[in-house]
């Protein structure tokens, strides 16, 4: 099957192919063949590109999609306040069915947004079935994700038996693939971290890792102290920080995940973006926790880039759309096969119209994406060459009854917890 997006402007993240003010790509058997000023393809199912700006889909390479049935409850909530209401009061309730929707729903929302490659980093660890559900979720929705299996919030049990016994379902080809989402040495020790990373390389899953520091702390240098840095490994968020520990990372081929929205309104500090940078590291962006922020990646952008340039204002528009593409893909393993519009990767690709008068007339398309961007103007989705959003519309997905499904889960959960849903849920974070 080919398929050729014709007339539009092309932002292809790949300087080898550079822009194209008015380009074609075709794409056969799901890949991307060829990209160029005009194309002749007359057996090829034509998309009209004309008015729309080409690229390649977002990634999002860190989401606790189990929340979004929670979606912006915690927009005024402090770090301490999600963990509390979260973890420790609306997750216990969780069931497979409840882990299956939200996921679902969470995958199907990024992707109408234009996200074509999500790493799901799961923590509800309430037992196999849930575990099953998620992946089952994330199968049923049309895109390209990553299931970062990880273990209960500051969990002191392993979850190696878990690990296993999903690897074993996800082998690492198709668009479900998989990662471990590590504990970290102040949940675990340094020992079962280094046994965790160690299986972890046996079995060829990259890992994903939260970490950070209020100044008194040295996560990094006491994990390149223990030879326990890898190049397969994501640092999530990194507030804190000390500029040394960030040349680790670089050193050792880490990459970093910036979730900026998530940072500066729950209160880890200044997003690391500019400091990243200086230190040899690639930022990339995600969205976290939807309870608490948006869930598309033009948000992401906006945050980040406003909060680098009020800083030191060295930060380019191009810059915050490789952190969302081609960076992302990377940190996750897969920029052979998507991140940029280039010929041999996979056609996961995005349509965004230029007629909407919230960002007409496009000037600069780049920059107007990252300073104007929003998810109204994603058109058009493809992963791996299969259109699954067209003219504004998902294809083939039932959302009337997922939305029902989403919200039965959502009142049950929150009446077997006895959290209101008017607004007025104050939780309140553990003291040790």
């Amino acid at each position: 099957m080919r398929t050729l997006l014709t007339g539009g402007t092309v932002v292809s993240m790949d300087p080898a192919v550079g822009d194209l003010d008015r380009g074609d790509v075709l794409i056969e058997d799901g890949v991307i063949v060829e990209v160029a000023e005009r194309i002749e393809a007359p057996d090829a199912e034509v998309i009209d590109a004309s008015d729309r700006i080409v690229m390649p889909g977002f990634v999002d390479n860190h989401r606790h999609n189990w929340q979004t049935a929670f979606r912006g409850i915690g927009a005024d909530w402090t770090f301490g306040e999600w963990a509390a209401a979260m973890h420790g009061t609306v997750k216990p309730h969780y069931t497979p069915e409840d882990v299956y929707v939200a996921t679902l729903v969470g995958r199907l929302e990024a992707l109408h947004s234009g996200i074509t490659t999500m790493l799901d980093w799961y923590h509800v660890a309430q037992g196999p079935e849930h575990e099953d559900a998620a992946v089952a979720a994330l199968r049923d929705a049309p895109a390209r994700s990553v299931f970062c299996l990880g273990a209960g919030w500051a969990a002191p049990h392993s979850v190696d038996d878990d690990i296993r016994r999903v690897r074993s379902a996800l082998p690492g080809e198709g668009l479900v693939t998989m990662a471990w989402g590590l504990r970290g040495a102040d949940d675990t020790g340094m020992d079962a971290l280094a046994r965790e990373l160690e299986l972890a390389a046996e079995l060829g899953l990259r890992t994903s890792l939260h970490t950070g520091s209020d100044g008194t702390q040295r996560p990094i240098a006491d994990m390149h102290k223990h030879g326990l840095l890898r190049a397969t490994t994501t640092f999530v968020h990194g507030n804190g920080l000390s500029d040394e520990e960030l040349r680790m990372l670089a050193d050792a081929g880490s990459s970093i995940s910036i979730s900026p929205d998530v940072e500066l309104k729950m209160g880890f500090g200044a997003p690391m973006t500019g400091r990243a940078l200086a230190a040899g590291l690639r930022p990339t962006l995600s969205i976290d926790v939807v309870p608490s922020v948006a869930g598309d990646m033009f948000s992401a952008m906006r945050v980040a880039f406003a909060a680098q340039r009020g800083l030191d204002g060295g930060l380019r528009s191009r810059d915050l759309l490789e952190f969302a593409t081609a960076d992302a893909a990377a940190s996750c393993g897969l920029d052979a096969r998507t991140g940029s519009i280039t010929p041999g990767k996979d056609g996961d690709i995005i349509l965004l119209c230029t007629d909407d008068l919230t960002v007409f007339p496009v000037t600069d398309p780049v920059g107007t994406v990252v300073s104007a961007g929003h998810a109204g103007l994603v058109d058009t989705v493809l992963v791996a060459g299969r259109v699954v959003k067209r003219d504004g519309a998902l294809v083939d997905v039932d959302l009337a009854t997922l939305k029902a499904r989403l919200l039965a889960s959502r009142n049950r959960i929150a009446t077997a917890a006895g959290v209101p849903l008017d607004g007025t849920w104050n939780p309140q974070p553990a003291t040790n």
